[in-house]
């Protein structure tokens, strides 16, 4: 019976989630009433069009826009791949007005050089991923590193001590978060020699892709005992395949985020734990921080904005729903 009122609970909730933000994301850019554009111009440049993830983020910065009232427009690559397209939304978002802009980079090298055309202009905010080579006004996002350490630490946890081979599916090689991430899960794995990272391979966030090299992986490098997923593509697709094969319980997966897909799975224990950030609270806070920053206020120049480790078995704790399901107060 409790187990019954969980999934009922979870079934309410997706469609809650599914009001919220299905709609919430426009096809290339949202420009306001001629009224609005009176007001001041935040404009948000994401990784991509598509995703809950990034659903969430524009969801926090829309009610961030609302409650400063000020004008949000969005602009968004069709792939996190695209990263001369984001690198030209950048610049059209000086061309179209942007008091201020907040930018989810996909790569730190190629939107250098966008990003300092902009910072001498207007304020500029990274959220998610940061820049490193353009001194930014505040970056606001997970510390991705740390996060790799997490990911690492919980398998560590869930293969008990013993010898054991695991796979890991990154998202798309070279990119900053991608690479803190690997780099935390790897450097964490080399004081455990009992852990054998087996294999690596990268979905460049694409479904399909994901499920076609975890068959891969579990064909060619023998017998695994683990799999961590960088990404909520390449967890979902992980653990899909998992699933299919009937390997769901032997195999033990650590994911990242917490879309509604990954949620049915780990409340299922196809996925034994996930890494979950706060894409919300970087959305909140990026176009907040844009907003005092055109003002001339005071912003922090990094904000950690946290993530934290959810299990199956704990995925219903109060502390947990808050972070699983940050769109519902």
């Amino acid at each position: 019976m409790i187990r019954w009122k969980k999934w009922k609970f979870l079934a309410a909730v997706g469609l809650l989630l599914l009001l919220s933000v299905a709609c919430s994301l426009p096809g290339t850019r949202f420009k306001g009433t001629p009224e609005e554009s009176r007001k001041l111009q935040i404009t948000l440049v994401l990784g991509m069009r598509h995703g809950d993830y990034w659903k969430t983020v524009y969801t926090g910065a829309e009610a961030a826009a609302r409650e400063y009232g000020v004008n949000l427009s969005f602009l968004a690559p069709d792939d996190e791949e695209d990263v001369e397209v984001q690198a030209r939304l950048v610049r059209q978002a000086l061309a179209d007005g942007a008091d201020a802009l907040v930018l989810a980079p996909n790569d730190d090298t190629v939107l250098a050089d966008a990003v300092k055309a902009a910072r001498a202009a207007v304020p500029v905010i990274t959220i998610d991923s940061g820049v490193d080579l353009v001194e930014v006004d505040s970056h606001i996002g997970t510390d991705n590193y740390q996060a790799g350490i997490q990911a690492a630490e919980e398998m560590i946890r869930l293969l008990e001590g013993k010898p054991a081979r695991i796979g890991l599916m990154g998202f798309i090689q070279g990119t900053p978060k991608a690479d803190l991430r690997e780099q935390g899960i790897v450097e964490t794995l080399k004081r455990h020699p009992e852990i054998q990272l087996a294999g690596k391979a990268y979905c460049y966030s694409e479904p399909g892709l994901a499920e076609e090299l975890t068959v891969s992986m579990l064909n060619n490098l023998g017998p695994l005992d683990g799999m961590i997923a960088l990404n909520s593509t390449a967890s979902v697709g992980v653990a899909q395949v998992l699933e299919q094969e009937g390997m769901g319980k032997q195999v033990k997966l650590v994911a990242f985020d917490n879309t509604m897909q990954e949620l049915e799975l780990l409340q299922a224990g196809i996925i034994h734990a996930a890494v979950v950030q706060n894409p919300f609270g970087m959305g909140y806070l990026g176009v907040s921080h844009a907003v005092r920053a055109v003002n001339g206020g005071k912003i922090p120049a990094n904000v950690d904005t946290g993530s934290r480790v959810v299990r199956s078995k704990d995925m219903f704790s109060p502390g947990n729903q808050k972070m699983l399901f940050p769109l519902l107060k």
